[in-house]
């Protein structure tokens, strides 16, 4: 069951400990630095080799692990430290991925394989440890997923993104499912383009001001509204919404 707390007008996420997918860099870190502000304890989990340097960066109460998501050690490592370090695991935000861009048919394998394995795959095998950790342990818990708005509708030359995406949104849903009988909340968010350093080359110039043209807010997002959209969904003012894909797109889906 779904516990209610009383709804929770801060949105305050203190004394939680949270683990960050891809924490290092992009909405992943703006997630941390919201979260470091909301009073939450982090774990960084990033190939960066400097992420405990860049965790430590945000309060004495965050720590980075460097290591490949896509490696089942590595992620056993990750929760066995947050256990450790912190003495339990309250919320999962999986925010690694990647973009791979090609047209439908001349996509390598290798490229199809790689977007599928990091964006899809990583991040249902964290979600599903995560999840085994708070049911085995009796903890309710948030965790939220990082899908797009290429999960809900058509982009060019985004076969293999579209794909993974659209999966994360479909396997939210079923471990909302699964598990709210348990207390754990998972949901997953769709950002449009947001403006991380990565967006920002990839989209400057005519393509992006084109694109902009096509939004009702005639702007892209900025990286603190994806992460604070995050926040509010595993804070106790969230506390029934599960399963749920939060649309962060300046209206471009509602066409």
């Amino acid at each position: 069951m779904l516990p209610y707390y009383g709804a929770d007008t801060e949105y305050s996420l203190k004394g939680k400990t949270a683990i960050i997918t891809g924490g290092a860099a992009g909405i992943g870190f703006a997630t941390a630095e919201f979260f470091a502000a909301k009073g939450a304890n982090l774990v960084l989990a990033d190939l960066n080799p400097e992420a405990d340097k860049i965790a430590k960066g945000l309060g004495a109460d965050c720590i980075g692990i460097s290591g490949d998501i896509t490696d089942g050690a590595y992620r056993r490592k990750v929760i066995e430290e947050t256990v450790a370090r912190f003495g339990g695991i309250d919320i999962l935000v999986n925010s690694a991925g990647i973009v791979a861009l090609d047209d439908a048919e001349v996509i390598s394998e290798s490229m199809w394989d790689k977007t599928m394995e990091i964006n899809l795959k990583s991040t249902f095998m964290m979600a599903q440890a995560v999840g085994k950790y708070l049911i085995d342990n009796k903890r309710p818990g948030s965790i939220v997923n990082m899908a797009s708005q290429a999960g809900v509708i058509a982009l060019d030359k985004h076969v293999a993104y579209c794909a993974s995406k659209g999966a994360i949104i479909a396997m939210t849903k079923v471990m909302a499912l699964e598990w709210g009988e348990y207390g754990i909340r998972v949901n997953c968010v769709s950002p449009t383009v947001v403006l991380t350093e990565l967006g920002k080359k990839a989209w400057g110039g005519p393509v992006g001001d084109a694109f902009k043209q096509e939004m009702p807010s005639k702007r892209f997002a900025e990286p603190d509204e994806i992460a604070g959209t995050i926040a509010f969904l595993c804070s106790g003012a969230a506390g029934m919404i599960t399963g749920h894909n939060l649309l962060i797109d300046g209206g471009f889906t509602i066409k």
